[in-house]
């Protein structure tokens, strides 16, 4: 079964339930996924679904940051729940054990040795670990190994 497919069938099933909140959520997320398909002029497969669903994981986590700041717990709130409905479509997000190895065998395709060597072990790195890790952590991790 396709990402696409799984996710409608949420979305009857939260219909079904009456859980008008995870209705929200997953209606939000075959909207944006529709409206990639219609700029792209494509039918999305299941990793650029995944795009999708990071981007929107990471515009609800910088919200949720932003409604705490704000002291509007509630808001926050809400978007965490999104971040929960959201996250069951990413694939299983790897341990920090297993970012350091693929960041350490990437260095090593690319015989990076300086920081200056960092976009072309991003681009190494991004396709394998899209959707399994946060990039931003991932960045922050070879920054640090590449300056020791």
């Amino acid at each position: 079964m396709s990402l696409k497919a799984r996710i409608q069938d949420d979305m009857k099933a939260a219909l079904r339930a009456k859980d008008a909140a995870r209705l929200s959520a997953i209606r939000l997320l075959l909207a944006a996924v529709k409206q990639r398909e219609v700029d792209e002029r494509t039918e999305l497969d299941d990793p650029a679904i995944v795009s999708v669903v990071e981007k929107l994981v990471k515009q609800r986590r910088d919200a949720a940051a932003q409604y705490e700041a704000a002291g509007r717990a509630e808001l926050a709130m809400a978007e965490r729940f999104e971040i929960e409905v959201l996250a069951a479509y990413l694939p299983a997000p790897l341990s920090a054990e297993e970012i350091d190895a693929e960041i350490a065998a990437a260095i090593a395709a690319c015989a990076a040795t300086s920081p200056a060597d960092m976009g072309k072990v991003m681009n190494l790195l991004k396709p394998r670990l899209s959707g399994r890790a946060d990039m931003a952590e991932v960045s922050r991790k070879l920054r640090q190994a590449l300056s020791n």
